[in-house]
C-alpha cells in the first residue's frame, strides 16, 4: 500500500520575515566576505523577481552601495523602464540607463532574427512583430513544439510551425540580448568593485529559464531557492510596488508582447510551482491533482516535461570543463 502523502495549498507558504532576515543575513555574508566586494549591481526590468532581489539587496547593503541599471533596447515594452523606475524612486538608490539597442544592431541581432524568421515566412519584413510559442499544456494533447507567432503592419496573426533552424536561428540572435545586458551589469561592477546579483527564481533556475552567460551569470543568486509563488509573497512583505506585484511575468524579449507561461512552461505559473514541489518531494500524480487543480494523467505529462527540461538544460548549469584536473585555488 502507498503511503500517504500530506500536502495543501499552503505547502509553498512561507514566514516572509525570517526568509527576508536569513537572506538578507546571507548577502552580507557573501557580498562583503566571500566576494570581497563594496555593494551589489541588479538589472531592474520591472519584473517581481528583479524588484524583490533590488529590495533584498538595499535592506542588506544600503541604498548607496546598491546600483539598478535600466537596459532596454528596440524590443523591449516602455513598462518595464517605468515600472524599474518605481522600484528605483521606492528604495532612493541609485540608477542607471544604458539603451543596448545600438549594441545590439552593431551585433547584427535584429538582422539575424530577421533572417531565420524568414525562413518560415519569407515576407517578414520592417514593421512586422513576433513571439515564440509553446502549446497550453492543460489544453493541448500535443507534445510542446515551438510555434512562431506573427503580426504584419496593420494586419492579423498568424502562428506557424517552427523549423528546427528558424528556432535556433532566432533563439541564438535573441539570447545576444541577455549577454549584452549582462556585460554592461559587468562593466558598472567592475568600475564600483560591486558584485553583480543575479534574479532567477526556483522555478527559473531548476527548469533552466536562463541564457548561459547571459541572465544566468551572476556572481550572487538570492532567491534560487525560492519558488515564484514565494517571491510574490516576498514581494508582498517587502513593499514592492502594487502594479509590479499585479505585473503578468513576461520575457520582455520579442516585439509581440509575451508570458512566460506562453514562452517556457505551458503552464501557469502557480501550477508550475506546485508541480514542481511535487517533484522535488516524491508526491505521487494522483495525490497532487487535486491541489493542483488539473487531472493526475496532466501532472504526470507535467513531472516529464521537468525531468526533459532538466536534462536538456543540464549543460546551463555546468562551470566550464577542464581537460585534465587542476587544484582548486584556496
Amino acid at each position: 500500500m502507498q503511503p500517504t502523502v500530506a500536502i495543501s495549498h499552503d505547502a509553498l507558504r512561507i514566514d516572509a520575515a525570517a526568509e527576508t532576515d536569513r537572506i538578507v543575513a546571507a548577502i552580507r555574508e557573501a557580498v562583503a566576505h566571500q566576494l570581497r566586494c563594496k555593494g551589489a549591481v541588479i538589472g531592474v526590468s520591472g519584473g517581481i523577481d528583479s524588484s524583490v532581489v533590488a529590495f533584498l539587496c538595499v535592506r542588506a547593503l544600503g541604498k548607496e552601495r546598491v546600483l539598478l541599471l535600466f537596459t532596454p533596447e528596440a524590443d523591449s515594452s516602455p513598462e518595464s523602464l517605468r515600472l524599474g523606475r518605481l522600484v528605483a524612486d521606492a528604495l532612493g538608490a541609485d540608477s542607471k540607463l544604458e539603451d543596448i539597442e545600438p549594441i545590439l544592431r552593431a551585433a547584427r541581432c535584429y538582422e539575424r532574427r530577421d533572417q531565420a524568421i524568414r525562413r518560415v515566412i519569407p515576407e517578414y519584413g520592417p514593421g512586422w512583430k513576433s513571439k515564440m510559442v509553446l502549446p497550453d499544456l492543460l489544453s493541448s494533447g500535443k507534445y510542446p513544439i515551438f510555434s512562431l507567432v506573427v503580426q504584419p503592419p496593420n494586419g492579423p496573426q498568424r502562428q506557424v510551425r517552427l523549423t528546427a533552424e528558424a528556432y535556433m536561428g532566432i533563439l541564438a540572435s535573441t539570447n545576444l540580448k541577455q549577454r549584452t545586458r549582462k556585460m554592461i551589469e559587468y562593466y558598472y561592477a567592475d568600475l564600483k568593485h560591486y558584485a553583480v546579483a543575479g534574479t532567477p527564481n526556483r522555478l527559473e533556475y531548476d527548469q533552466g529559464f536562463f541564457v548561459k552567460y547571459g541572465d544566468g551569470a551572476a556572481d550572487f543568486k538570492p532567491i534560487a531557492h525560492l519558488y515564484k509563488s514565494q517571491v510574490f509573497q516576498l514581494a508582498s512583505y517587502l513593499g514592492v510596488p502594487e502594479e509590479i506585484q499585479r505585473r503578468v511575468p513576461t520575457t520582455d524579449t520579442y516585439s509581440l508582447a509575451q508570458t512566460q507561461e506562453e514562452f517556457y512552461f505551458s503552464l501557469p505559473l502557480e501550477k508550475m510551482d506546485l508541480c514542481l514541489y511535487g517533484k522535488n518531494h516524491g508526491i505521487p500524480a494522483a495525490v497532487l491533482a487535486p491541489i493542483v487543480g488539473i487531472p493526475e494523467a496532466q501532472v504526470e505529462r507535467v513531472f516529464s516535461m521537468i525531468d526533459a527540461k532538466r536534462h536538456a538544460t543540464r549543460y546551463l548549469h555546468l562551470a566550464p570543463l577542464l581537460m585534465a584536473p587542476v587544484p582548486e585555488i584556496k
